[in-house]
């Protein structure tokens, strides 16, 4: 492990206020979203769908890293070109997700703990060989009556303290994403509160686990109220609120912060991180967006290769948008620029 080199990586994937598209979605995910637009979820459609996003001219001016799945990265282009390649001729770097999803945490009813360390080692090998320089966990932590439990929390920061220690070891920059979950009726303080035990936990296992925290990323939640709490947060109290919970819990040396969008539509996601951006931090504050970047682009394409100009139009907007939330510069305004 060449902590230099990861860092370097880490850095290239937020230069300039570039962030991440996650296109990791797991085939059971996938199908939902191609459910949605009527369209049947075959290796084919799959394959065609990412084509779009990955052969959009002008989104390596916004997009820095993509987070592959496991399918996808031995997929290739319309052209053939094995996916990994496509993206490192654009200077995007290839990523991909290596945990294999949030099981029930036995002994403790509505937590999850995230599984995927079993022949982990073996398969870093097998992903750098195919191109990925940079790789995903997601440990899930829901807010409820009584929950987060010290256990859960701390199973989940053990877990991704391994996964982190493997990804370095086959020089591989690990994306660190504990997610607190927006689902709830939860006040925004709430979700501070929860956010900031959870970053504590996280950073001590990386430490005792020897991780390099300058070679890592991490992709955290937003400070935010739960979806049904009837008092929602302003942009301006999820920046004041997020860059307080982060400088009192994640150290400056953290290459970047890497939002995810959980859940958030795609315009407040953009919103809420503009307005994280005015405020500042020692850390570039970015984005590793799914659905946030994907959604309207993949309704206007909706299957059809006569909507793939359509769709590219809309993902290349939509990453555009987030550069400039990413260096402070959005305003809602610039949405009109283009209308699905």
């Amino acid at each position: 492990m060449d902590v230099q080199e990861l860092n370097a990586i880490a850095r290239s994937i937020v230069a300039d206020h570039k962030g991440v598209l996650a296109a990791d979605e797991s085939t059971g995910t996938i199908k939902k979203r191609f459910d949605s637009i009527g369209l049947e979820s075959t290796e084919e459609s799959r394959r065609a769908y990412r084509n779009l996003l990955f052969t959009t001219a002008g989104a390596e001016d916004s997009i820095g890293g993509v987070i592959l799945y496991d399918e996808t990265i031995r997929q290739s282009a319309d052209d053939g070109t094995p996916f990994p390649q496509l993206l490192e001729s654009k200077g995007i770097v290839p990523g991909i997700k290596v945990d294999t999803g949030a099981q029930d945490l036995a002994g403790h009813p509505s937590e999850k703990v995230t599984e995927g360390l079993d022949g982990l080692r073996a398969r870093f090998a097998e992903y750098h060989d195919l191109g990925a320089r940079f790789s995903k966990w997601r440990g899930v932590i829901t807010i409820g009556d009584g929950i987060p439990t010290d256990a859960c929390l701390h199973v989940n920061a053990h877990a991704l303290a391994r996964y982190a220690a493997l990804s370095q070891e086959a020089g591989i920059v690990p994306i660190v994403e504990p997610e607190v979950l927006m689902d709830a009726d939860n006040t925004i303080e709430r979700c501070h509160e929860v956010t900031s035990r959870t970053l504590q936990l996280v950073f001590g296992e990386l430490e005792r686990q020897g991780v390099a925290l300058e070679g890592m990323l991490l992709k955290p939640n937003m400070v935010i109220a739960g979806k049904q709490c009837p008092t929602q947060a302003t942009p301006e109290q999820v920046a004041e609120q997020t860059i307080d919970c982060f400088l009192r819990n994640v150290p400056a040396m953290v290459p970047a912060i890497v939002f995810l969008s959980g859940g958030q539509s795609e315009v407040e996601a953009t919103e809420n991180l503009d307005a994280i951006n005015k405020l500042g931090g020692p850390w570039p504050l970015s984005f590793s967006y799914g659905r946030a970047l994907q959604a309207s682009a993949l309704s206007a394409w909706a299957g059809d290769p006569a909507n793939v100009e359509a769709g590219q139009a809309i993902y290349l907007h939509r990453a555009r948008m987030n550069a400039l939330a990413a260096a402070g510069e959005w305003n809602a305004d610039l949405e009109q620029a283009v209308t699905a």
